[in-house]
């Protein structure tokens, strides 16, 4: 990334510079403070179970939140507004004494608290992290922050609710249609399609759901002597063939919010990070690793959140149109009536696979930021009882997160291979329609 220094945005870290505090953690100045605020919110999420869907729009509004406050300190960056579909521009009245990071920091924590059943677990950590930066600011500085912070969420806030979200909760849950080869629930607890109406939330940058639309997955057969019944036997046969590498794989990338468990007459719950709140922490880790500064990483979680909702998007719009047998319920049906596969099958139907839509759209948004090859150590899942992983660049990291499907006997391959190229597709458009440089805006123009 570049970023050219004007005369005028010289002038404007002049004026910037002159309301400083003399004596700030040095955090304040990097991402950290940003990166933790996410941290909070994956946890909150995870506490709440909040579906892989509904967590994506919930990480995306706060980010955009912070990052129309990076916008505001950095001449060099774009507001989203008019940019995303009906995020329509406001003109903020912002006083010479603020200090912006606290005023991004706000921004962000108000929003995603309103997004939240645990509102108090958000805005607990918040008042602590005020704490230093009421004893560092004047007054004065201290309290235009806050205010502007709070204005900048009140419009994100208010966009979001025209994104039909809030309708989508009354409406019909998923019918099951009765068709052979159509998605049923699974075991253990059997649970109904979740989101079947995600098609219906407004995108931030696809013109629609259905812009991308995936061609239809193969023809369900019985025969075994047909190409679905081969798909669903590789499944089966990798499981048996399956290697411990494989396997680490597999459970990397579960990513599964709402894992049920059974012993003996008890059935109980494992929550864990949703794959969109996998790739917010792999933007947090590639940010601190390019040293970036507090608007710089209020950048990356934007762009990588933006991409995530419209990826869940259009992945959804497609498994609900095609509604396709899972994996296990077919290969219990016709091969293997005790096959169990490595990984809980999701509650929602199979075609295309979300790891895949998602994570090659994330992976194309984080190498346009950050460039290739971009060599990180992902440590998401230490938290979760799992170890790091390695990746050369974020597309290697994709890739192996789209295989880790077939592998946890979760999906047939055209479901990977079809969302690959989905997920391809929609990263390739959000850098088309959204540019968060102003050296970029020719180009959009």
């Amino acid at each position: 990334m570049r970023i050219q220094l004007s005369i005028v945005s010289f002038t404007f870290l002049i004026m910037g510079w002159a309301c400083q505090p003399k004596e700030m953690d040095e955090r304040v100045y990097t991402g950290d403070l940003l990166i933790d605020a996410n941290e909070q919110l994956t946890q909150v999420i995870v506490h709440d179970i909040f579906s892989p869907p509904v967590a994506s729009r919930i990480y995306a509004y706060p980010s955009i939140a912070a990052y129309e406050v990076a916008a505001m300190a950095d001449p060099s960056l774009q507001s989203l507004a008019g940019q995303l579909n009906g995020f329509e521009e406001k003109t903020y009245d912002v006083p010479e004494d603020v200090f912006y990071p606290l005023a991004a920091l706000t921004a962000y924590y108000q929003v995603a608290t309103a997004l939240v059943f645990s509102e108090d677990q958000l805005e607990n950590h918040q008042k602590e992290l005020l704490k230093s930066f009421r004893s560092a600011l004047s007054t004065k500085a201290y309290s235009n922050s806050i205010d502007l912070g709070k204005e900048v969420a009140a419009h994100v806030l208010d966009y979001s609710k025209g994104d039909n979200y809030h309708q989508s909760r009354s409406f019909e849950k998923y019918g099951l249609t009765g068709i052979e080869g159509t998605w049923q629930p699974t075991p253990p607890a059997y649970m109904e399609g979740i989101e079947p109406h995600w098609n219906k939330i407004r995108p931030f940058f696809l013109d629609s759901a259905a812009q991308f639309k995936s061609t239809p997955p193969t023809a369900y057969s019985k025969d075994p002597e047909s190409q679905f019944y081969k798909e669903a036997y590789e499944v089966f046969n990798v499981h048996q063939t399956m290697t411990d590498e494989q396997k680490d794989i597999a459970f990397f990338w579960d990513c599964n919010p709402y894992k049920m468990n059974i012993k003996g007459h008890v059935m109980f719950a494992e929550k864990k990070i949703t794959p969109g709140g996998h790739w917010m922490g792999i933007a947090g880790i590639a940010a601190k690793k390019a040293q970036l500064d507090w608007k710089g990483t209020a950048e990356a979680m934007a762009y990588t959140a933006i991409t995530l909702m419209d990826g869940f998007i259009a992945c959804w719009d497609e498994k609900y149109r095609s509604v396709l047998v899972r994996p296990e319920t077919f290969i219990n049906q016709h091969i293997d009536e005790d096959w169990v596969p490595l990984l809980q099958t999701p509650p929602f139907p199979e075609y295309t696979s979300g790891h895949s839509v998602i994570s090659t759209a994330a992976a194309n948004t984080l190498t346009h930021l950050f460039g290739e090859p971009f060599e990180f150590v992902d440590s998401t899942e230490v938290a979760y009882g799992l170890p790091t992983r390695t990746f050369p660049s974020f597309r290697a990291a994709a890739e192996e997160a789209a295989i880790s499907r077939l592998y946890g006997g979760i999906h047939y391959r055209p479901a990977i291979t079809e969302g690959t190229k989905k997920g391809q597709k929609v990263g390739d458009h959000l850098l088309v329609k959204v540019k968060t440089r102003q050296e970029n805006l020719a180009e959009k123009r």
